[in-house]
């Protein structure tokens, strides 16, 4: 039993070679060896389908609800929500998709192995660090001290602009991405969003460039994390094993991130300067110290001294420093909760609900994701340089890239070149859907309400198209 446990899902390197096979004989000769390839890979593709069609249960949840309070309203009754539509509005949330998933994954892995195969998988196969970092680094990035200090900084840059709404969009989207590459890209997309929210989504753009800006900043996070070898997800996979260091991370890629995301948010301000326009002369931009004073109702909330701001970048500091150490990173989290607890009367309230839907998405991902390296192995493999670029990119659209990358280290003698184009084609097409980057979650979550709390997943993919081919253009071109 033990053997067939250490097994699952089953060692890469355990399939038959098949010399001279097409890419389809050496999947179906790998879905014969093991069926539950086929059936988890279904139940993956099923739930990717479900992410795209999350708005359409959330709209199918209000007209429930309407007709629902419309009889209660003929029979002389009060209002009461609709269980039905409470369930339809629960499958619309994107950050549950993959998490429900993995019930009938479970059930599949259960039915053709066993119960202690499944469990086995669960607790000792899956890794969950990655999630649980995003959730500490998400609640500590979202404090009020943090985003009051990286709010004064963004606005002395943008003071050179006459602090106007663009001189806020053009610094928010070019520094932020690149924060990424120190603090993390989850930190980063955190900081990035809140300002967004709170100096541009809240004066109501068009909607082509409220989604226009939300592809430029999942584009530009996802590039910006590769000035380091340790921020970036997809670069973290790789470091280690490739003996990648940051200035190999700067030589070959950071310049020319920074040049892409220029470039990319650059067009994109050309393209909607007269709709900037407006928006500065539409209402003046809120104060922050009143934005916080409305979010915690009647409390008075009083400037948080230099020394508390210090201790939450030390908080963060830390979380940064022990990325792969769960204990650490979580145990410095439970000290933060009693320092905010002490120095509540500098903070707003701690938001983990967030975080926590976000943290939840990415386990389900990681979960999925860790029984598809049967069929994207070969894809990768069988690619050439130029391919291997286009298709890590493509497969990152429907997978978190740094699966991608993971399963890449996984090919045997790859090439320096094919090394590079690999993570270059993860960190380029990391922007195109809500699941191509861990970040990206983050991101939607502290933005949704500002899209009805549906994000359009063609939308968002034909807005960040261009900053993708944009960046494509930089890593392979230049």
């Amino acid at each position: 039993m033990h053997d067939a446990i250490a097994e699952f899902p089953r060692r890469l390197s355990s399939y038959p070679t098949l010399p001279g096979a097409t890419l389809v004989e050496v999947l179906r000769s790998r879905i014969d060896a093991d069926p539950i390839n086929a059936v988890a890979t279904l139940i993956f593709l099923l739930a990717v389908v479900h992410t795209f069609m999350a708005g359409r249960f959330t709209a199918w949840s209000h007209r429930v609800q309407v007709r629902h309070e419309a009889r209660l309203a003929a029979q002389h009754r009060p209002p009461r929500p609709s269980v039905a539509a409470e369930l339809l509005h629960f499958l619309g949330e994107i950050e549950v998709v993959f998490g429900l998933w993995t019930v009938p994954l479970l059930i599949a892995i259960i039915t053709t192995h066993d119960w202690t195969t499944a469990t086995h998988y669960m607790n000792d196969t899956v890794v969950f660090t990655e999630p649980m970092f995003v959730v500490v680094i998400m609640a500590l990035a979202s404090t009020r001290p943090i985003v009051s200090l990286a709010e004064s900084c963004v606005r002395a840059l943008a003071a050179t602009g006459g602090g106007a709404p663009a001189a806020w969009w053009l610094v928010i989207l070019t520094v932020a991405p690149l924060l990424g590459s120190l603090i993390t890209e989850p930190g980063a997309m955190t900081i990035a969003a809140l300002l967004l929210a709170r100096q541009f989504y809240d004066l109501r753009p068009s909607p082509a460039l409220a989604y226009g800006t939300l592809g430029l900043l999942f584009v530009n996070v996802s590039i910006g994390g590769t000035l380091t070898h340790f921020a970036a997800p997809p670069v973290l996979m790789v470091a280690r094993v490739w003996e990648w260091d940051t200035p190999f991370m700067l030589a070959h890629f950071g310049w020319r991130a920074v040049l892409a995301i220029g470039v990319s948010t650059l067009a994109y301000y050309l393209y909607f300067r007269r709709e900037f326009a407006g928006l500065a002369a539409s209402r003046p931009v809120p104060d922050p110290e009143v934005a916080d004073e409305e979010a915690s109702g009647d409390q008075q909330l009083l400037p948080a001294p230099a020394w508390v701001t210090l201790a939450h970048v030390a908080f963060m500091a830390w979380t940064v420093a022990n990325a792969h150490y769960p204990a650490l990173f979580v145990g410095g989290f439970l000290f933060f909760i009693g320092f905010s607890r002490a120095t509540a009367a500098y903070q707003s309230r701690l938001d983990v609900r967030t975080p926590m839907l976000v943290g939840f998405f990415l386990a389900g991902l990681v979960i999925h994701g860790g029984l598809q390296g049967w069929w994207i192995a070969p894809v990768l493999s069988s690619l050439s340089e130029n391919g291997l670029f286009w298709g890590a990119a493509l497969l990152t659209a429907f997978n978190d890239n740094a699966l991608i990358t993971l399963l890449a280290t996984l090919v045997p003698d790859l090439g320096e070149g094919f090394k590079a184009a690999v993570v270059e084609g993860a960190v380029t097409g990391g922007g195109l859907t809500v699941i191509a980057n861990a970040p990206n979650p983050a991101g939607q979550a502290l933005l949704a309400r500002f899209f009805d709390y549906s994000v359009s997943p063609l939308r968002l993919f034909i807005s960040a198209l261009v900053p993708t081919l944009i960046a494509a253009a930089a890593f392979r071109l230049i």
